[in-house]
């Protein structure tokens, strides 16, 4: 689902910083260049500035905290299809197509949750609670 972003007031946003693909780094908004460092077991790859370079930067106080003046951004490795899904969501055809999925899709659900007894069941198991269902539905 889409989560707005969480920057604190007054800070750069991560979409002010701007993704190089090619060589695989970020840009901020002084020219400066946060280069690819690591990659975590949560799948995001780990962006960071140079703190010499930052010690300097105009743009210092609304960018980073950090007592080192490194700034840090993360980037899932999915960030591409990400973006596609993002960019997808904001068009018309799709706005029209999720405003009938209440009318559709959720109605089913609800139905055979109230009037079909399927909020419980006292079935235990895949196959068992399969068959419930099937049977709900036929």
């Amino acid at each position: 689902p889409y989560t707005r972003p969480r920057t604190k007031a007054g800070y750069l946003k991560k979409s002010e910083y701007v993704y190089d693909a090619y060589f695989d780094c970020y840009i901020c908004p002084n020219g400066q260049i946060l280069s690819y460092r690591t990659t975590t077991r949560e799948g995001y790859k780990q962006y960071a500035s140079e703190s010499e370079i930052c010690k300097s930067c105009s743009y210092l106080d609304n960018c980073t905290q950090s007592q080192n003046h490194t700034k840090q951004i993360h980037r899932h490795i999915w960030q591409d299809y990400l973006d596609e899904a993002d960019h997808l969501r904001l068009t018309q055809m799709n706005k029209d197509i999720y405003a009938k999925r209440k009318e559709t899709i959720e109605r089913v659900f609800a139905d055979a949750k109230e009037k079909h007894g399927m909020r419980w069941t006292k079935l235990r198991g895949l196959k068992k609670v399969s068959m419930q269902a099937m049977l709900t539905f036929a």
